[in-house]
C-alpha cells in the first residue's frame, strides 16, 4: 500500500523555538554577543540535508568533518575531494544504514577512520554541567563542533532516535541550537540545555546504551597521507583477521631464527586478496582534461608522498623486506598493478563498483627529473563497452630492473614494510628467541622513525584498531580513539 506523503512538520513550541522566528534570531543576537556561535558559520556554511530518512548520523558527521576543512585524501566526484555521506561507510554497510539507522558507536568509529580527533561521552559517563561546560567551550571555537544523539519524543517531536550538530548555545537562557539535518521534517531550533541531556539520557533500544554527545576536532595533519586501508568489501575481514591473529600465532609456533625467516613466514601466508586490504592513496584524473601540468596543490601533495616513501626506504625493515623478496625472485606484476589501480581510479570517478571494470591496457611513464617528477599510470578501463582513459599520480619507487638503471614505480615492498611497521609490537612477542624478539621489534619501533612516515604507521595502526573493534563488535563498548 502506498505511503501518504507528508510536507514537512510543525516544531512543537514550546519546548523548541524557530532558529528562524523572532524569539530565534535575539537568541541567536544574544549568544553572539556573548562570544558562543563562534563554531555556527563554519557550520551554516557546510550544512546539509540528509540525502536518507535514516541518514542522520552520516550528514551530521559529513557537515562537521567538512566545516573543520579535514581533507578526505579521496574524491568524491570529478576532481573534487569532499566528505559526502556516501563515503562514510567503514564501519557500517551503506545499505545497512538506509534500512536501520546507525548507533552511536558507529558514528564514532567512523569519525576516527575518517581522521578526526574525537571525544565521545554517553551520559552515563558524564553529567550535565559537564555537557553544559563542553557545549560553551565548543561553541566558542571555530575548531571544535559538537554532535549529539537524543531522543526526539523528549521535545514533543515525531520519530525517535536522531543526530544533528550543536550549532550554539545562550548561556543566559541556557539554550543549545540544534541543526537538524531532517530539514525536510523540521527547521533548525533552540532548545533548553537542560531538556537537550534529557533527551540524550535515554536508552538507545537497538544497543540497551546510553545516548550521549561527541566532540570533534581536526587532527594536526590529515592522515592517509600515502596508503590507506580499505574495507568496502569482504577482504578487510580476512586480512584484519591474518595480521591481528594468524600473524602472532605463527611467529611464536614457528622455529624462527631470523628476520628474513620472520618476513618469510609472514609473507607467504598471506591471504589472496591481500592487495586490495591496503592501497596507495593515488591522485586521479581523466587523460583528456586540458590542463596537463600539476597545480601547486597537486605538486605539494605528490612531494609530501614522495619524501614518507623515501622514508620508508630507509628503514632497516624494508632493506630485509627488500632483500628477502629477492631471493625468492618475487617480482611486482607491474601490469596488474597497474590495471587494478585504474579500475579503481574509474570507481572513484564513477560511483560504480571497480567489479564492473576492466582494465584494457596501461602504460607507465616516468617524469622527471624536475617539478613535474612522478609516476603517471594510464589506462583504458571498459565498462558496458565503453571506454574511459584515466591517469593515476603516484608516488616513485626507485628499483633496479631491465628498463634501466633508475625506474619509478609502485612496488609490493613498500607496501608490506609499511604494513608490518603498522602491526603492535605485541604481535612479535611470542617469538622464542629473546634476541631476535628484541631485534624485531627494534626494527618496528614507530618512536625510531621520521615524523612524516611515523604518523603515517600510526594512522595505519589506527585503522586496524578500529577494523578490529568492528569486527569483534565491540565499537559500542570502546568509544576511545585506539591506542
Amino acid at each position: 500500500m502506498a505511503m501518504a506523503s507528508l510536507y514537512r512538520r510543525s516544531l512543537p513550541s514550546p519546548p523548541a523555538i524557530d532558529f528562524s522566528s523572532a524569539e530565534g534570531k535575539l537568541i541567536f543576537n544574544e549568544a553572539l554577543q556573548k562570544g558562543t556561535m563562534e563554531g555556527f558559520f563554519r557550520l551554516i556554511s557546510y550544512f546539509q540535508t540528509q540525502s536518507e530518512p535514516a541518514y542522520c548520523g552520516l550528514a551530521s558527521l559529513a557537515v562537521v568533518l567538512n566545516a573543520l576543512s579535514i581533507d578526505p585524501g579521496r574524491k568524491w566526484k570529478g576532481p573534487w575531494r569532499w566528505f559526502d555521506e556516501s563515503m562514510l561507510d567503514c564501519c557500517e554497510p551503506l545499505e545497512v544504514v538506509k534500512e536501520k539507522g546507525i548507533s552511536f558507536g558507529k558514528v564514532v568509529c567512523l569519525a576516527h577512520c575518517s581522521g578526526a580527533k574525537v571525544e565521545a561521552f554517553r551520559t552515563s559517563q558524564s553529567s550535565i554541567d559537564e555537557f553544559r561546560e563542553l557545549v560553551e567551550k565548543c561553541t566558542r571555537s571555530e575548531n571544535c563542533h559538537m554532535i549529539s544523539t537524543y531522543y526526539r519524543g523528549v521535545f514533543k517531536q515525531t520519530g525517535s532516535g536522531h543526530f544533528s550538530p550543536i550549532g550554539g548555545y545562550n548561556a543566559e537562557r541556557d539554550m543549545a541550537l540544534i541543526l537538524d539535518t531532517a530539514r525536510f521534517k523540521y527547521p533548525p531550533h533552540w532548545v533548553p540545555l537542560e531538556l537537550l541531556w534529557e533527551a540524550m539520557d535515554s536508552i538507545d533500544k537497538s544497543t540497551g546504551k546510553h545516548r550521549g554527545f561527541m566532540l570533534i576536532s581536526r587532527p594536526h595533519r590529515e592522515p592517509g597521507l600515502l596508503y590507506t586501508l580499505s574495507c568496502k568489501d569482504e577482504s578487510w575481514i580476512d586480512t584484519a583477521k591474518y595480521l591481528k591473529e594468524d600473524v602472532p600465532r605463527l611467529v611464536s609456533s614457528q622455529n624462527v631464527d631470523s628476520v628474513e625467516k620472520i618476513i618469510s613466514v609472514v609473507f607467504k601466508s598471506l591471504p589472496s586478496n591481500f592487495n586490495q586490504f591496503i592501497r596507495w592513496v593515488a591522485e586521479i584524473r581523466i587523460t583528456e582534461d586540458s590542463n596537463k601540468h600539476l597545480s601547486a596543490e597537486e605538486k605539494s601533495r605528490l612531494n609530501l608522498k614522495e619524501l614518507v616513501l623515501k622514508e620508508v626506504h630507509e628503514t632497516e625493515l624494508f632493506k630485509h623486506i627488500s632483500k628477502f623478496l629477492s631471493s625468492v625472485c618475487y617480482e611486482d606484476c607491474l601490469t596488474y598493478t597497474a590495471a587494478m589501480a585504474c579500475c579503481q581510479g574509474a570507481e572513484i570517478l564513477s560511483g560504480c563498483s571497480s567489479k564492473k571494470f576492466c582494465c584494457r591496457e596501461t602504460c607507465v611513464k616516468i617524469k622527471g627529473p624536475g617539478d613535474n617528477e612522478g609516476t603517471v599510470v594510464t589506462g583504458v578501463v571498459v565498462r558496458d563497452g565503453n571506454e574511459q582513459k584515466v591517469d593515476l599520480l603516484v608516488p616513485s619507487t626507485k628499483t633496479d630492473c631491465e628498463c634501466g638503471p633508475e625506474a619509478n614505480y609502485p612496488a609490493g615492498n613498500d607496501v608490506f614494510t609499511a604494513l608490518l611497521l603498522a602491526l603492535p609490537p605485541q604481535t612479535w612477542s611470542g617469538i622464542k628467541d629473546q634476541a631476535l624478539m628484541e631485534e624485531m621489534k627494534q626494527l618496528i619501533s614507530v618512536a625510531s622513525l621520521p615524523t612524516l612516515l611515523q604518523e603515517e604507521v600510526l594512522h595505519l595502526r589506527r585503522q586496524l584498531q578500529l577494523l578490529k573493534r568492528c569486527q569483534e563488535n565491540k565499537e559500542e563498548d570502546d568509544l576511545a580513539a585506539p591506542a
